[in-house]
C-alpha cells in the first residue's frame, strides 16, 4: 500500500505560486478601489462651478488642495510597485520547470509508442554506447535509459507502469508544502517563533483591539456616543429651547474636546485671542457655570460659531478651528434632531414627560441654515448673494421696491431689477444673476389617502394615513421666466388682481352657457375639461367607438333606470380597478426604492463662508402648528435633483372631525427657501367590525360532510392497525 509523505519544497517553486496568488488577491482590488479617479475630470467639473461658485470658501480650498496634495502621485507610485512585483512572480512562475510530469519510457527512448521490441533494443544500444558512464555520458540520464529500458523488456516493469505509472510500482504521495524550507529548520525556529508571536499576539490584538474601541464609541452617523446622550440630556432637560440655549448645546459636543477627538486643539494662544472675540461678540453667557459650557472648549467652540454666524475676521490660527467646528457642526445639528425625534416618539408611546417642542426641531433646522450661510436668524436673506453688504439692502427695502427676500428679487422686471442694484457693475451684476439662478425652486404637491384599504380617500379614526408628496427642483430663474404671465407662488394677490380675476371668471361662465353648440367655442370647452377622470376618458372613448351603431340600437333602448344603474356600476368597477392599480404601483414604488441606492450627490450649495463643499439636502415633515407638535418625523431628502416621491406615514387622530396641518419643506442649506402647505384632515368614525362575515358562514350540510369523512378516517386507520397486528 502506498504511503503519503509531506515535504517542504526545497527548490522554491511551489512558494513563488503561492505568492503570485497572494500578492494579485491585494494588487487587483486595491487598484480598483484606490486607484485615484481622473483629475481632469476633477478639474474640469470646478471649471464648470468656477461661474457661480468661484467666491466660495469651500471652491477655493479645493483649489487649493487639488495643486498642493501629492497623495493621487504617492497611491499611484504604490499601486505600480504591486503591480511590477506581481508581473515579476508571475513571469518567474511561467520560466519554472514542470516537476510533475507523467513518466513515459517511450519518450526516454526517442521512440514512438508501441515501438517493437527489436526497435526499443536496437535504439537502447545507441543510446548506451553514447551515454554510459565507461563512455564519457551522464550517469543519470543513463539511469534513466536504463529504467525505461527496462519498462519495456521486463513484464513485471511494464504491468507496473501500465498500473500505476512508474516502473517501480506505487510509491509515496508527495505532498509540497508551498513555504521554504529554511522556515522549519532547527537553526531559524527562534526567529520565526518571535515572528509569529509578534504578529498573531500582538500586532493582531491590537488592530482589532484599536477598531473595536473606535467603533463602540461612535453612532452609525459617526457621531460620539456620548455626544448623542448629552442632546438627549439637554433636550429632554429643556423641551423649549431658544437659539442662544441651542448653540450652546450644540458647542459642547464632545468632538470639540481634545480628549474625546485628536482633531479638537486647544492652543496656548487662545488664552488671548478668545477673550477678544468674546469682547467683540457681547453677551455669550460666559459667566454660565453650568458644565459642559463652561469648559474652555465648549467656550470656544461658541465663540468661533457665534463669530461665524457675525462674519468676523478670525487669525489664522483660529480661523483653521474655525473651519473645522463649522465643518462638525450640520451633522451634529442633524443628530440633535433625530434626538428630538426619538423623544417625541417615546413621549407620544410612553408618556411621563414632555416631548421637545416644535420649535426646538426648527431652531436646529434654521441654525443648519444659518451656519451654512453664516448669517444670523435676524439677517436678511439676501446677504446669501455675492457683492451685498448691509449698506446695500437700503436700496432693496426702500417703498419703491420693497425687496425683502430672494423670491422678490426673481420676481422684479430686469429694468426695475437692473435700477435698484445699481451700486453694482456690470460684471458683479452679471455674477449676481448668475448665483440667483442657480437657486432651487421647489414645487410641492400632496396626496392624501389610506392605503391598503377599501376606500383610500376615506380617513378613519385611528387608520394609517400615508401623505405622498412630490417634489420637483427647477431653478430659481427659470422658475420666474416660465410663470412672468402667472401669478407666483409667493406673492400675494392684490385687490386689483382679484378683481380682474373675478370679471374673467364671469365672463367665462357667461361663454360657456352660450357657447355649447357653437363648433367655434369647443377650445374653451377642452381647456373647462382639462383634468376629466380616468372612468370619464374610457366612457368617452367607449360612446365614439359606439357611435356607428347608435342607430341600430335606438329601437332597442333601455328605461333609463336599467342604464343609470349599468352606469352605476361600470363606474364602480373603474373606480375599483383605478385604486387597485395605484395600490400595485405604490407597492412597486417601495420595493424599488428598498433596492435602489441612490446617491446623495445633489447640486452644490452656493455658500460664501462654509469651508466644505455641501450638497443640497431638505427637511420635509408634517405638523400641527397650533399645538406645536410634530405629526411625522422628518424626512430627510438627499437624493433630489430632479424630482422626488417621498411618502410620510402617520396615525390618523383618534376622534372625528376637521383637523389643520401643515406640510413643511425646509433646505438646510439656504435662508427663506422653505415652504408650508396647508393639509386638512377629515376623520370620520371607524368602521364596525362584522360579527358575522359571509365566509365564516359554513352550511351544515358542510360541517356534517367533515364530521362524516373524520370519522371514516378514524374507522381506516383502526382497520390498518388491526391488520398490522
Amino acid at each position: 500500500m502506498a504511503g503519503q509523505q509531506f515535504q517542504y519544497d526545497d527548490s522554491g517553486n511551489t512558494f513563488f505560486y503561492f505568492l503570485t496568488s497572494f500578492v494579485g488577491l491585494i494588487v487587483i482590488p486595491a487598484t480598483y478601489y484606490l486607484w485615484p479617479r481622473d483629475q481632469n475630470a476633477e478639474q474640469l467639473r470646478l471649471k464648470s462651478l468656477r461661474r457661480v461658485h468661484g467666491r466660495c470658501l469651500w471652491y477655493r480650498l479645493r483649489l487649493m488642495k487639488s495643486q498642493q496634495s501629492i497623495v493621487p502621485t504617492l497611491k499611484k507610485a504604490a499601486l505600480l510597485f504591486g503591480w511590477a512585483v506581481f508581473l515579476l512572480l508571475a513571469y518567474k512562475v511561467s520560466k519554472l520547470d514542470r516537476e510533475y510530469q507523467e513518466y513515459n519510457p517511450y519518450e526516454v527512448l526517442n521512440l514512438d509508442p508501441g515501438a517493437s521490441l527489436s526497435e526499443i533494443k536496437k535504439q537502447y544500444r545507441v543510446l548506451s554506447l553514447k551515454f554510459h558512464p565507461d563512455k564519457g555520458g551522464d550517469e543519470a540520464t543513463f539511469m534513466r535509459i536504463a529504467k525505461a529500458y527496462a519498462a519495456l523488456t521486463n513484464e513485471q516493469s511494464r504491468q507496473n507502469w501500465e498500473m500505476y505509472g512508474n516502473p517501480d510500482g506505487p510509491g509515496a504521495t508527495s505532498f509540497g508544502i508551498a513555504l521554504p524550507a529554511w522556515i522549519v529548520d532547527q537553526k531559524n525556529s527562534m526567529l520565526v517563533l518571535l515572528v509569529y508571536g509578534l504578529a498573531f499576539m500582538v500586532i493582531l490584538p491590537v488592530v482589532v483591539g484599536t477598531w473595536w474601541y473606535r467603533s463602540i464609541r461612535y453612532s452609525g452617523d459617526q457621531i460620539l456616543i456620548n455626544t448623542t446622550q448629552l442632546f438627549m440630556h439637554f433636550m429632554y432637560k429643556t423641551p423649549n429651547m431658544n437659539m442662544k440655549r441651542l448653540a450652546m448645546v450644540l458647542t459642547a459636543a464632545f468632538e470639540f474636546d481634545p480628549r474625546s477627538n485628536k482633531e479638537a486643539t486647544i492652543r496656548p494662544t487662545d488664552n488671548i485671542e478668545v477673550p477678544q472675540l468674546i469682547r467683540e461678540l457681547g453677551n455669550i453667557n460666559v459667566k454660565k457655570k453650568e458644565p459642559p459650557f463652561c469648559y474652555p472648549y465648549s467656550l470656544k467652540a461658541r465663540v468661533l460659531v457665534l463669530a461665524h454666524l457675525a462674519r468676523m475676521d478670525v487669525s489664522e490660527e483660529l480661523e483653521e478651528d474655525q473651519r473645522f467646528v463649522v465643518r462638525k457642526s450640520p451633522a451634529l445639528l442633524q443628530e440633535m434632531i433625530n434626538v428630538g425625534c426619538q423623544l417625541t416618539m417615546m413621549a407620544n408611546s410612553r408618556g411621563g414627560f414632555h416631548a421637545p417642542r416644535l420649535v426646538t426641531i426648527e431652531n436646529c433646522m434654521k441654525l443648519t441654515q444659518m451656519t451654512v450661510q453664516g448669517l444670523q436668524e435676524s439677517k436678511s436673506p439676501l446677504l446669501q448673494l455675492p457683492h451685498f453688504e448691509e449698506e446695500h439692502l437700503r436700496y432693496c427695502i426702500s417703498k419703491k421696491y420693497k425687496v425683502r427676500s430672494l423670491q422678490d428679487l426673481v420676481s422684479l422686471k430686469d429694468s426695475d431689477r437692473r435700477s435698484m442694484l445699481r451700486f453694482l457693475g456690470e460684471e458683479k451684476y452679471d455674477e449676481v444673476m448668475a448665483v440667483l439662478g442657480s437657486f432651487p425652486h421647489i414645487t410641492m404637491d400632496t396626496k392624501l389617502q389610506v392605503l391598503d384599504d377599501e376606500d383610500s380617500n376615506n380617513i378613519t379614526a385611528g387608520s394609517i394615513v400615508t401623505v405622498t408628496v412630490t417634489l420637483t427642483r427647477k431653478r430659481m430663474a427659470v422658475s420666474s421666466e416660465s410663470s412672468k404671465a402667472k401669478t407666483k407662488v409667493w406673492q400675494n394677490k392684490s385687490k386689483g388682481a382679484k378683481k380682474t380675476a373675478k370679471s374673467k371668471k364671469k365672463k367665462l361662465t357667461k361663454k360657456k352657457a352660450t357657447s355649447a353648440p357653437a363648433k367655434t367655442k369647443q377650445p374653451q370647452l377642452i381647456w373647462v375639461n382639462l383634468a376629466p377622470s380616468a372612468a370619464g376618458k374610457e366612457e368617452e372613448d367607449e360612446a365614439s367607438d359606439k357611435g356607428s351603431e347608435s342607430d341600430e340600437g335606438e329601437a332597442n333602448k333601455d328605461s333609463p333606470s336599467e342604464r343609470d344603474d349599468d352606469s352605476d356600476k361600470q363606474s364602480d368597477t373603474e373606480v375599483d380597478e383605478m385604486e387597485w392599480e395605484a395600490l400595485q404601483q405604490s407597492i412597486q414604488r417601495r420595493e424599488r426604492a428598498l433596492l435602489e441606492t441612490k446617491s446623495k450627490v445633489t447640486h452644490p450649495v452656493y455658500s460664501l463662508y462654509f469651508p466644505e463643499e455641501k450638497q443640497e439636502w431638505w427637511w420635509l415633515y408634517i405638523a400641527d402648528r397650533r399645538d406645536q407638535t410634530l405629526v411625522s418625523m422628518p424626512y430627510h431628502v438627499c437624493t433630489l435633483k430632479d424630482t422626488e416621491e417621498v411618502e410620510l406615514k402617520f396615525p390618523a387622530p383618534s376622534k372625528t372631525g376637521n383637523y389643520q396641518y401643515s406640510v413643511i419643506l425646509r433646505s438646510d442649506s439656504y435662508l427663506g427657501l422653505d415652504q408650508i402647505k396647508p393639509l386638512k384632515l377629515e376623520v370620520h368614525e371607524a368602521k364596525a367590525m362584522l360579527d358575522n362575515h359571509p365566509q365564516w358562514d359554513i352550511p351544515d350540510t358542510e360541517e356534517e360532510d367533515e364530521e362524516q369523512e373524520d370519522s371514516d378516517g378514524i374507522e381506516e386507520s383502526e382497520d390498518d392497525d388491526e391488520d398490522n397486528d
